[in-house]
């Protein structure tokens, strides 16, 4: 680091918390509020698709999605994300933070709003629609991590730093929620305007024709809170780091930083001209991603930043192996034939909003509390571990749980796991890789991490859909092939979840340390030998 960035950086580092921190906090978190909102309010609206547009004339139970049909709609915004984590991680160092921050807003809030529209009105016309503009979505969701843990980051100071990452992380559990109560408002609603029997009682006017709009206004609502933050993100200054490390030019980042802090900071020296003997040796050490030097330094951070991402999302997206259970058996989604379309999208609302309340919401708050009180390694090394305790202990007597009077414990024991990963991996593995790298590559080792993380919640998902399937081909699911069952799914899981707490050893404790202490990016202020 050249001395003239010491200053204005350090100034950072050393920064009381000040009203700009939570600006910044609540400016990146309605974009994670945004994103949560928009990835998991399909959930709750897959059910009334299926009613809507794959009816069966005499079928005993609704219709529901073929299960092709079921893991693009619940998928295709995964592979968005994947894709945009990738992509505007690369582009937040090359074209800098703020200019890439307000596009992946907008394209949040135009795919929200385009994804409750359809061109044509049968099945096929609406599921294609769907996905196209939920992969967009995707996109802009994906852009989103890598920029908004970086944002934060380096406007941080160090001794806070972990608290606001994770709490802009942790304003995904509100847009879980969120969701959840306005799905229930709204279905409420359309319940007293719209008055429909049971499907056992009249199947085709058990759907509403009205119910066509509900879910399209669920979906549609998800770009109101980014909308609302658009402005705010445009007047952002860019983050003195990038400024600084990445763009050369100490001047203007002092001059950002002195707004922004409401003091005066100077460059200790003016620019010095490229041929000067200390940027020659910076330039030097500008190593690429793809370089030795970064394989020496910062491989091994990666391998350990993208594993445990990776490992823990396979966990934690697939929950919904035994969601379904849970939900039936404490009686908070009964037989969907005992209910008409608007009333299935609000019992089901209803449970996803009892989760988050109870479990989701919680756990990421413990971390906001206490990550810089034990440190990063010391919350994702005992998340893991009683994330793996748990499932086992749900695994092993796995028959025990199924009886009737051992079903509230099987609650308890899932409610905990997810507490743990919140409370555990969930939270830190967003945190951690947006702080041991250096600033012309953090943005970009951000995304790969996310990214590793997005493929695991593919495996998790649709993966475990399939494997977690009765070994009885006669049991399995309409559509489903035969798999190794509930049981032996949970055992790997456990086995996963073990295996993410090994890979967090490769991973550096970063509270209290600047971000250029942990990314080596002082040692460049050494003359080379």
């Amino acid at each position: 680091m050249a001395g003239e960035n010491l200053k204005v950086l350090n100034a950072l580092d050393v920064a009381k918390t000040q009203w700009y921190h939570f600006t910044a906090i609540i400016i990146a978190g309605m974009g994670f509020f945004t994103d949560a909102y928009d990835l998991f309010c399909i959930s709750l609206v897959t059910k009334m698709l299926g009613r809507i547009y794959y009816h069966v004339d005499g079928s005993p139970k609704p219709g529901s999605l073929p299960p092709n049909v079921s893991a693009a709609v619940n998928g295709v915004a995964l592979c968005g994300t994947l894709a945009g984590q990738l992509f505007f991680g690369w582009l937040g160092d090359k074209m800098g933070r703020k200019k890439v921050y307000g596009l992946t807003l907008m394209v949040m809030c135009l795919c929200s709003i385009a994804s409750g529209l359809s061109f044509g009105r049968d099945a096929k016309a609406v599921m294609t629609t769907l996905c196209f503009f939920r992969f967009w979505l995707g996109f802009g969701i994906g852009g989103d991590y890598p920029l908004s843990a970086t944002i934060m980051s380096e406007y941080a100071n160090k001794k806070t730093r972990g608290a606001f990452v994770a709490a802009v992380f942790a304003m995904q559990g509100f847009g879980i929620l969120a969701g959840g109560i306005f799905a229930m408002l709204m279905s409420a609603g359309f319940q007293v305007w719209f008055k429909a029997p049971a499907y056992e009682v009249d199947p085709i006017a058990s759907t509403a024709p009205q119910a066509d709009y509900l879910w399209r206004i669920v979906l549609m609502v998800g770009a109101l809170p980014a909308l609302l933050t658009f402005y705010w993100r445009l007047k952002m200054p860019e983050t003195a780091r990038y400024t600084a490390l990445v763009a050369k030019n100490a001047k203007q980042a002092a001059s950002d930083m002195s707004k922004v802090l409401q003091t005066d900071i100077e460059a200790d020296h003016p620019p010095k001209p490229a041929a000067d003997p200390a940027l020659a040796a910076a330039d030097k050490n500008s190593y690429g991603l793809f370089s030795n030097e970064f394989l020496h330094r910062h491989g091994l951070h990666l391998l350990g930043t993208a594993s445990t991402w990776f490992l823990l999302d396979i966990a934690f997206y697939s929950q919904n192996l035994f969601q379904k259970d849970i939900f039936s058996a404490i009686g908070w989604i009964p037989p969907a034939k005992t209910m008409n379309a608007i009333q299935e999208v609000y019992t089901i609302a209803r449970a996803q909003t009892l989760i988050a309340l109870c479990s989701t919401v919680p756990g990421y708050w413990f971390t906001v509390a206490l990550i810089d009180v034990i440190g990063r390694f010391a919350i994702q090394i005992m998340g893991f571990f009683f994330m793996t305790v748990f499932m086992f202990a749900l695994a092993i007597p796995y028959h025990h749980w199924t009886n009737p009077e051992n079903r509230i414990g099987f609650v308890v024991m899932y409610s905990l796991t997810f507490f743990f990963a919140n409370f555990g991996p969930n939270a830190t593995t967003f945190v951690v890789p947006a702080e041991i790298f250096p600033a012309r590559l953090r943005s970009t080792c951000h995304g790969i991490s996310a990214a590793s993380g997005k493929l695991g919640a593919m495996v998790g998902a649709f993966g475990f859909l399939y494997l977690a399937q009765n070994k009885d081909p006669k049991k399995t699911d309409a559509g489903y092939p035969a798999g190794i069952g509930v049981k032996n799914s949970l055992i790997v899981l456990g086995f996963v979840n073990l295996a993410g707490l090994l890979f967090t050893f490769l991973v550096p404790e970063a509270k209290g340390k600047s971000l250029e202490d942990m990314s080596g990016e002082n040692e460049e202020e050494a003359p080379a030998s």
